[in-house]
Protein backbone atom coordinates (compact mmCIF):
# COMPACT_ATOMS: atom_id res chain seq x y z
CA UNK A 1 0.00 0.00 0.00
CA UNK A 2 1.70 3.28 -0.78
CA UNK A 3 0.78 7.10 0.48
CA UNK A 4 0.14 9.98 -1.78
CA UNK A 5 0.92 12.04 1.41
CA UNK A 6 4.51 13.95 0.73
CA UNK A 7 7.40 13.20 3.26
CA UNK A 8 7.79 15.61 5.99
CA UNK A 9 11.11 15.08 7.03
CA UNK A 10 11.20 15.20 11.04
CA UNK A 11 14.53 13.20 11.18
CA UNK A 12 17.58 15.49 10.02
CA UNK A 13 19.51 12.39 8.46
CA UNK A 14 19.41 8.68 8.50
CA UNK A 15 21.75 8.77 11.60
CA UNK A 16 18.71 11.00 13.42
CA UNK A 17 19.16 9.18 17.28
CA UNK A 18 16.67 8.12 19.63
CA UNK A 19 18.24 9.13 22.78
CA UNK A 20 15.72 7.17 25.65
CA UNK A 21 16.35 3.97 23.31
CA UNK A 22 20.23 3.75 24.85
CA UNK A 23 18.50 3.32 28.51
CA UNK A 24 16.65 -0.15 27.17
CA UNK A 25 19.66 -1.93 26.65
CA UNK A 26 20.60 -0.75 30.38
CA UNK A 27 17.45 -2.36 31.18
CA UNK A 28 18.40 -5.61 29.11
CA UNK A 29 21.85 -6.20 30.39
CA UNK A 30 20.76 -5.90 34.28
CA UNK A 31 17.48 -8.50 33.50
CA UNK A 32 19.82 -10.62 32.59
CA UNK A 33 22.71 -10.33 35.07
CA UNK A 34 19.38 -10.53 37.69
CA UNK A 35 18.59 -13.69 35.70
CA UNK A 36 22.01 -15.54 35.91
CA UNK A 37 22.90 -14.92 39.46
CA UNK A 38 18.79 -16.29 40.46
CA UNK A 39 19.80 -19.93 38.80
CA UNK A 40 23.61 -19.72 40.04
CA UNK A 41 22.19 -19.20 43.77
CA UNK A 42 19.14 -21.50 42.95
CA UNK A 43 16.84 -19.06 43.72
CA UNK A 44 15.23 -19.33 40.40
CA UNK A 45 14.35 -22.96 40.95
CA UNK A 46 13.90 -23.16 45.24
CA UNK A 47 11.64 -20.21 45.53
CA UNK A 48 7.69 -19.50 44.78
CA UNK A 49 9.07 -15.89 43.10
CA UNK A 50 12.16 -17.59 41.26
CA UNK A 51 9.52 -18.09 38.30
CA UNK A 52 10.12 -13.74 37.65
CA UNK A 53 14.26 -14.22 38.09
CA UNK A 54 14.03 -17.25 35.70
CA UNK A 55 12.13 -14.94 33.04
CA UNK A 56 14.37 -11.62 33.37
CA UNK A 57 15.81 -13.56 30.18
CA UNK A 58 13.36 -11.51 28.98
CA UNK A 59 16.35 -9.16 28.15
CA UNK A 60 17.26 -10.87 25.23
CA UNK A 61 13.86 -10.39 23.45
CA UNK A 62 14.25 -6.55 24.57
CA UNK A 63 18.08 -6.78 22.58
CA UNK A 64 16.60 -8.97 19.85
CA UNK A 65 13.69 -6.18 19.10
CA UNK A 66 15.61 -2.67 19.86
CA UNK A 67 18.39 -4.31 17.22
CA UNK A 68 16.00 -5.38 14.81
CA UNK A 69 14.23 -1.70 14.93
CA UNK A 70 17.56 0.62 15.30
CA UNK A 71 20.00 -1.32 12.26
CA UNK A 72 16.56 -1.55 9.80
CA UNK A 73 15.45 2.27 10.69
CA UNK A 74 18.45 3.60 8.22
CA UNK A 75 17.71 2.01 5.30
CA UNK A 76 13.29 2.71 6.37
CA UNK A 77 14.31 6.48 6.68
CA UNK A 78 16.64 6.27 3.65
CA UNK A 79 14.00 5.44 1.57
CA UNK A 80 10.99 7.51 3.09
CA UNK A 81 13.33 10.18 2.32
CA UNK A 82 14.67 9.58 -1.14
CA UNK A 83 18.41 9.11 0.02
CA UNK A 84 20.79 6.36 -1.66
CA UNK A 85 20.59 2.92 0.19
CA UNK A 86 22.78 2.91 3.17
CA UNK A 87 26.49 1.10 1.66
CA UNK A 88 26.22 -2.46 3.05
CA UNK A 89 30.24 -2.48 3.55
CA UNK A 90 30.04 0.57 5.64
CA UNK A 91 27.12 -0.86 7.84
CA UNK A 92 29.21 -4.56 8.31
CA UNK A 93 32.71 -2.60 9.29
CA UNK A 94 30.59 -0.79 11.65
CA UNK A 95 29.47 -3.74 13.32
CA UNK A 96 32.61 -5.83 13.48
CA UNK A 97 34.17 -3.02 14.98
CA UNK A 98 31.86 -2.13 17.73
CA UNK A 99 31.25 -6.39 18.65
CA UNK A 100 34.82 -8.01 17.29
CA UNK A 101 37.43 -6.35 19.68
CA UNK A 102 35.80 -6.43 22.70
CA UNK A 103 34.14 -9.70 22.38
CA UNK A 104 37.55 -11.34 20.96
CA UNK A 105 39.28 -9.96 24.15
CA UNK A 106 36.40 -11.17 26.64
CA UNK A 107 37.06 -14.60 24.96
CA UNK A 108 40.14 -15.44 25.21
CA UNK A 109 40.77 -13.72 28.96
CA UNK A 110 37.32 -16.26 29.98
CA UNK A 111 39.28 -19.53 28.24
CA UNK A 112 42.95 -18.61 29.83
CA UNK A 113 41.96 -17.19 33.44
CA UNK A 114 38.67 -19.38 34.38
CA UNK A 115 40.30 -23.11 35.74
CA UNK A 116 37.22 -24.64 34.32
CA UNK A 117 38.60 -23.98 30.77
CA UNK A 118 41.88 -25.35 31.66
CA UNK A 119 41.06 -28.20 28.77
CA UNK A 120 39.61 -25.89 26.51
CA UNK A 121 40.67 -27.34 22.79
CA UNK A 122 41.81 -25.42 19.65
CA UNK A 123 38.21 -26.41 18.58
CA UNK A 124 36.90 -24.83 21.41
CA UNK A 125 38.87 -21.57 20.54
CA UNK A 126 38.06 -21.72 16.76
CA UNK A 127 34.36 -22.10 17.47
CA UNK A 128 34.18 -19.10 20.18
CA UNK A 129 36.15 -16.95 18.29
CA UNK A 130 34.42 -17.28 15.17
CA UNK A 131 30.61 -17.50 16.73
CA UNK A 132 29.59 -21.10 15.75
CA UNK A 133 29.58 -22.43 19.33
CA UNK A 134 25.75 -22.58 19.40
CA UNK A 135 25.85 -24.89 16.26
CA UNK A 136 26.82 -28.17 18.25
CA UNK A 137 25.68 -29.03 21.57
CA UNK A 138 27.56 -28.69 25.15
CA UNK A 139 30.02 -26.30 23.01
CA UNK A 140 29.66 -23.11 25.24
CA UNK A 141 32.30 -22.79 27.89
CA UNK A 142 32.86 -21.43 30.98
CA UNK A 143 32.01 -17.53 31.41
CA UNK A 144 30.88 -17.40 27.52
CA UNK A 145 27.04 -19.02 27.94
CA UNK A 146 25.93 -15.89 26.91
CA UNK A 147 27.36 -15.90 23.81
CA UNK A 148 25.00 -17.75 22.26
CA UNK A 149 22.94 -14.94 21.93
CA UNK A 150 25.62 -12.75 20.39
CA UNK A 151 26.09 -15.58 17.87
CA UNK A 152 22.65 -15.49 16.62
CA UNK A 153 22.46 -11.81 16.42
CA UNK A 154 25.48 -12.14 14.18
CA UNK A 155 23.48 -14.00 11.86
CA UNK A 156 20.96 -10.75 11.85
CA UNK A 157 23.92 -8.71 11.27
CA UNK A 158 25.00 -10.43 7.99
CA UNK A 159 21.32 -11.12 6.47
CA UNK A 160 20.01 -7.50 7.41
CA UNK A 161 21.41 -5.65 4.18
CA UNK A 162 20.06 -8.53 1.72
CA UNK A 163 16.34 -8.53 3.75
CA UNK A 164 16.10 -4.64 4.28
CA UNK A 165 16.61 -3.86 0.20
CA UNK A 166 13.95 -7.28 0.16
CA UNK A 167 11.51 -5.41 2.41
CA UNK A 168 12.25 -1.64 1.58
CA UNK A 169 12.17 -2.15 -2.66
CA UNK A 170 12.70 0.36 -5.01
CA UNK A 171 9.68 2.74 -3.52
CA UNK A 172 9.06 3.42 0.18
CA UNK A 173 5.21 1.70 0.74
CA UNK A 174 5.83 1.52 4.38
CA UNK A 175 2.88 -1.36 4.50
CA UNK A 176 4.39 -3.17 2.27
CA UNK A 177 7.37 -3.36 4.06
CA UNK A 178 5.65 -4.38 7.17
CA UNK A 179 4.40 -7.37 6.01
CA UNK A 180 7.29 -8.34 4.20
CA UNK A 181 9.52 -8.39 7.28
CA UNK A 182 6.49 -9.88 9.36
CA UNK A 183 6.99 -13.07 7.33
CA UNK A 184 9.59 -13.32 9.94
CA UNK A 185 6.80 -15.08 12.14
CA UNK A 186 6.39 -17.51 9.50
CA UNK A 187 10.10 -18.44 10.03
CA UNK A 188 9.94 -18.86 13.23
CA UNK A 189 6.72 -20.51 13.16
CA UNK A 190 8.31 -23.28 10.70
CA UNK A 191 10.94 -23.88 12.75
CA UNK A 192 8.88 -24.54 15.99
CA UNK A 193 6.66 -26.46 13.65
CA UNK A 194 9.92 -28.92 12.72
CA UNK A 195 10.58 -29.04 16.62
CA UNK A 196 6.94 -30.39 17.56
CA UNK A 197 7.45 -32.89 15.24
CA UNK A 198 10.27 -34.11 16.48
CA UNK A 199 12.90 -32.90 13.21
CA UNK A 200 14.69 -30.37 15.50
CA UNK A 201 16.31 -30.42 19.25
CA UNK A 202 14.53 -28.20 21.47
CA UNK A 203 17.68 -27.72 23.42
CA UNK A 204 20.18 -27.24 20.37
CA UNK A 205 17.78 -25.41 17.91
CA UNK A 206 16.54 -23.60 20.32
CA UNK A 207 19.67 -20.79 19.91
CA UNK A 208 19.74 -21.05 16.45
CA UNK A 209 18.36 -17.53 14.54
CA UNK A 210 15.30 -19.05 12.95
CA UNK A 211 13.63 -19.36 16.40
CA UNK A 212 14.19 -15.74 16.81
CA UNK A 213 13.34 -14.57 13.43
CA UNK A 214 10.20 -12.71 14.77
CA UNK A 215 11.85 -11.09 17.26
CA UNK A 216 13.98 -9.10 14.72
CA UNK A 217 11.19 -8.78 12.69
CA UNK A 218 9.08 -6.87 15.07
CA UNK A 219 11.80 -4.36 15.56
CA UNK A 220 12.21 -4.16 11.60
CA UNK A 221 7.77 -3.80 11.16
CA UNK A 222 8.48 -0.87 13.98
CA UNK A 223 11.12 0.82 12.81
CA UNK A 224 8.88 1.12 9.38
CA UNK A 225 6.01 2.50 10.60
CA UNK A 226 8.02 5.20 13.74
CA UNK A 227 9.72 6.34 10.13
CA UNK A 228 6.56 6.23 8.50
CA UNK A 229 4.99 8.21 11.29
CA UNK A 230 7.82 10.39 11.28
CA UNK A 231 7.68 11.43 7.48
CA UNK A 232 4.22 12.04 7.14
CA UNK A 233 3.94 8.77 5.08
CA UNK A 234 2.07 6.57 7.18
CA UNK A 235 -2.03 5.62 6.88
CA UNK A 236 -3.73 6.92 10.00
CA UNK A 237 -3.52 3.28 11.80
CA UNK A 238 0.11 3.75 12.46
CA UNK A 239 -1.47 6.93 14.70
CA UNK A 240 -2.10 3.78 17.43
CA UNK A 241 1.53 2.98 18.29
CA UNK A 242 1.69 7.19 18.82
CA UNK A 243 -1.60 6.71 21.24
CA UNK A 244 -0.21 3.76 22.74
CA UNK A 245 3.32 5.98 23.88
CA UNK A 246 1.03 8.48 25.57
CA UNK A 247 0.01 6.02 28.20
CA UNK A 248 3.58 4.45 29.17
CA UNK A 249 2.35 3.20 32.63
CA UNK A 250 -0.23 1.14 30.67
CA UNK A 251 1.98 -0.65 28.24
CA UNK A 252 4.53 -1.47 31.44
CA UNK A 253 1.65 -3.02 33.25
CA UNK A 254 0.49 -4.81 30.55
CA UNK A 255 4.05 -5.68 29.88
CA UNK A 256 4.98 -6.65 33.54
CA UNK A 257 0.83 -8.98 33.36
CA UNK A 258 2.05 -10.58 30.69
CA UNK A 259 5.58 -11.64 32.82
CA UNK A 260 3.54 -12.93 35.39
CA UNK A 261 1.67 -15.53 32.69
CA UNK A 262 5.35 -16.16 31.61
CA UNK A 263 6.49 -16.86 35.38
CA UNK A 264 3.86 -19.64 35.07
CA UNK A 265 4.96 -23.62 33.81
CA UNK A 266 2.96 -22.60 30.27
CA UNK A 267 6.30 -20.91 29.35
CA UNK A 268 8.24 -23.84 30.23
CA UNK A 269 11.20 -25.21 32.91
CA UNK A 270 12.30 -22.50 35.25
CA UNK A 271 15.59 -25.03 34.80
CA UNK A 272 17.95 -25.88 31.97
CA UNK A 273 15.27 -29.17 30.82
CA UNK A 274 14.01 -29.09 27.89
CA UNK A 275 10.76 -26.80 27.34
CA UNK A 276 8.33 -28.68 24.25
CA UNK A 277 8.02 -26.96 21.06
CA UNK A 278 4.70 -25.37 22.30
CA UNK A 279 6.22 -24.32 25.64
CA UNK A 280 8.89 -22.82 23.96
CA UNK A 281 6.62 -21.14 21.15
CA UNK A 282 4.28 -20.07 24.25
CA UNK A 283 7.39 -18.07 25.78
CA UNK A 284 8.58 -16.64 22.62
CA UNK A 285 5.31 -15.10 21.60
CA UNK A 286 4.93 -13.72 25.35
CA UNK A 287 8.50 -11.85 25.32
CA UNK A 288 7.62 -10.65 21.57
CA UNK A 289 4.67 -8.70 23.47
CA UNK A 290 6.52 -7.39 26.23
CA UNK A 291 9.38 -6.34 24.37
CA UNK A 292 7.32 -4.46 22.28
CA UNK A 293 5.22 -2.94 24.67
CA UNK A 294 8.36 -1.92 26.81
CA UNK A 295 9.85 0.28 23.44
CA UNK A 296 7.06 1.73 22.34
CA UNK A 297 6.27 4.15 25.12
CA UNK A 298 10.06 5.43 24.80
CA UNK A 299 10.51 5.04 20.94
CA UNK A 300 7.07 6.51 19.83
CA UNK A 301 4.87 9.82 20.35
CA UNK A 302 5.75 13.01 21.30
CA UNK A 303 8.15 14.40 24.46
CA UNK A 304 7.36 12.33 27.73
CA UNK A 305 8.65 12.53 31.21
CA UNK A 306 9.49 8.92 30.76
CA UNK A 307 11.95 10.00 27.41
CA UNK A 308 13.54 12.37 29.71
CA UNK A 309 14.20 9.96 32.95
CA UNK A 310 15.73 7.17 29.66
CA UNK A 311 17.79 9.69 27.99
CA UNK A 312 19.33 10.96 30.80
CA UNK A 313 22.81 11.00 31.11
CA UNK A 314 23.39 7.92 33.61
CA UNK A 315 20.71 6.20 32.01
CA UNK A 316 22.23 6.64 28.49
CA UNK A 317 26.13 5.91 30.32
CA UNK A 318 24.58 2.49 31.50
CA UNK A 319 23.15 2.04 27.58
CA UNK A 320 27.01 2.77 26.67
CA UNK A 321 28.72 0.16 28.62
CA UNK A 322 25.78 -2.23 28.74
CA UNK A 323 27.51 -4.49 25.77
CA UNK A 324 30.57 -4.77 28.70
CA UNK A 325 28.56 -5.83 31.12
CA UNK A 326 27.06 -8.47 28.71
CA UNK A 327 30.81 -9.94 27.72
CA UNK A 328 31.82 -9.61 31.10
CA UNK A 329 29.70 -10.68 33.96
CA UNK A 330 29.43 -14.44 33.91
CA UNK A 331 32.81 -14.37 34.68
CA UNK A 332 32.48 -12.66 37.40
CA UNK A 333 30.21 -14.46 38.72
CA UNK A 334 32.42 -17.34 37.94
CA UNK A 335 35.16 -15.59 39.73
CA UNK A 336 32.95 -14.58 42.92
CA UNK A 337 32.18 -18.45 43.56
CA UNK A 338 35.87 -18.94 43.04
CA UNK A 339 37.51 -16.62 45.21
CA UNK A 340 34.63 -17.18 47.86
CA UNK A 341 34.89 -21.29 47.56
CA UNK A 342 31.27 -21.41 47.23
CA UNK A 343 29.47 -24.34 45.95
CA UNK A 344 27.05 -24.07 42.34
CA UNK A 345 23.39 -23.21 43.60
CA UNK A 346 24.53 -21.50 46.91
CA UNK A 347 25.00 -18.00 47.68
CA UNK A 348 22.54 -15.58 48.75
CA UNK A 349 20.60 -13.79 45.49
CA UNK A 350 20.95 -10.02 46.76
CA UNK A 351 25.00 -9.91 48.23
CA UNK A 352 25.57 -12.49 45.02
CA UNK A 353 23.76 -9.45 42.58
CA UNK A 354 25.05 -6.79 44.61
CA UNK A 355 28.94 -7.88 43.82
CA UNK A 356 28.18 -9.10 39.73
CA UNK A 357 27.09 -5.54 39.31
CA UNK A 358 29.50 -3.50 40.69
CA UNK A 359 32.42 -6.00 39.71
CA UNK A 360 30.72 -6.46 36.18
CA UNK A 361 30.04 -2.72 35.55
CA UNK A 362 33.90 -1.49 36.48
CA UNK A 363 34.58 -4.50 33.77
CA UNK A 364 32.76 -2.93 31.19
CA UNK A 365 33.96 0.79 31.67
CA UNK A 366 37.37 -0.44 31.48
CA UNK A 367 35.80 -2.67 28.32
CA UNK A 368 34.30 0.63 26.73
CA UNK A 369 36.82 3.29 27.36
CA UNK A 370 40.04 0.82 26.62
CA UNK A 371 38.95 -1.28 23.99
CA UNK A 372 35.35 -0.19 22.31
CA UNK A 373 35.20 3.13 21.85
CA UNK A 374 38.95 4.01 21.02
CA UNK A 375 38.78 1.52 18.45
CA UNK A 376 35.34 2.70 16.97
CA UNK A 377 36.67 6.30 16.98
CA UNK A 378 39.82 4.87 15.07
CA UNK A 379 37.61 3.01 12.93
CA UNK A 380 35.33 5.68 11.71
CA UNK A 381 38.22 7.87 11.08
CA UNK A 382 40.01 5.64 8.98
CA UNK A 383 36.90 4.99 6.89
CA UNK A 384 36.10 9.07 7.05
CA UNK A 385 39.39 9.50 5.11
CA UNK A 386 39.19 6.65 3.02
CA UNK A 387 35.83 8.10 1.73
CA UNK A 388 37.19 11.62 2.19
CA UNK A 389 39.71 10.81 -1.09
CA UNK A 390 37.52 10.06 -3.12
CA UNK A 391 35.74 12.78 -3.22
CA UNK A 392 35.90 15.71 -5.71
CA UNK A 393 36.68 19.07 -4.46
CA UNK A 394 34.17 20.94 -2.80
CA UNK A 395 31.73 17.88 -2.41
CA UNK A 396 30.72 16.45 0.83
CA UNK A 397 32.42 13.43 2.04
CA UNK A 398 28.81 11.42 1.92
CA UNK A 399 28.05 8.09 3.94
CA UNK A 400 31.08 8.42 5.64
CA UNK A 401 30.95 6.44 9.40
CA UNK A 402 30.57 9.25 11.98
CA UNK A 403 31.76 8.13 15.57
CA UNK A 404 29.66 6.05 17.21
CA UNK A 405 30.05 7.87 20.71
CA UNK A 406 30.20 10.77 22.24
CA UNK A 407 31.63 11.73 25.64
CA UNK A 408 30.34 11.83 28.49
CA UNK A 409 27.10 9.64 27.09
CA UNK A 410 26.81 7.30 23.69
CA UNK A 411 25.33 8.70 20.89
CA UNK A 412 21.74 8.29 21.72
CA UNK A 413 20.06 5.31 20.00
CA UNK A 414 23.38 3.74 18.32
CA UNK A 415 22.72 -0.24 18.01
CA UNK A 416 24.14 -2.40 20.31
CA UNK A 417 24.42 -6.01 20.22
CA UNK A 418 22.17 -7.94 22.08
CA UNK A 419 22.75 -9.95 25.93
CA UNK A 420 21.94 -13.18 25.90
CA UNK A 421 20.76 -15.68 28.37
Amino acid sequence: MSTAAAPTVSEPSATGRLPALDALRAIGAVAVVGHHVGFQTAVTMNTTWGGWLARLDVGVAIFFVLSGFLLFRPWALNAATGRKRPRAERYLWRRAVRILPAYWLATVVCLIVLPQNGQASGGDWIRHLTFTQIYQAGQLRAGLSQTWSLATEVVFYLILPLVAVLAVGRSWRPVRTIVIVSGSVLVTAGWLTLMGLGWLDTALHTMWFPSYAAWFGAGMALAAAHVALRTGTAPATFRVLDDLASAPVTCWAAAVGLMAIATTPVAGPRDLSRPTAAEFGVKLALYLVIAALILIPVAFGGPSRAKEIFGSSSARWLGAVSYGLFLWHPMVIELIYLVGDRQLFTGGLLNTFALTMAFGLVYAAVSYYGVERPLQLLGSQGRRRSAGRGQTPGTPAADVAAPATTPPTVAAGTPVPTVGG
